[in-house]
């Protein structure tokens, strides 16, 4: 087990305005989604869409 707190349950650290997902984000993380059959991106799926265009 990680000793990692879940990110729903850690506080806002980051300061300044959040940055809305691209369309290119948005279909990624619809498509991490549905390959884990789940309908609709969540939380999770849309920090790694983010985090891509970062890498």
């Amino acid at each position: 087990m990680t000793d990692t707190v879940p990110p729903w349950k850690t506080k806002n650290l980051k300061k300044g305005k959040s940055r809305p997902l691209t369309d290119d984000q948005k279909a990624a993380a619809r498509e991490r989604a549905a390959a884990a059959g789940r309908p609709y991106p969540n939380l999770v799926d849309n920090m790694w869409a983010a985090k891509q265009a970062k890498l």
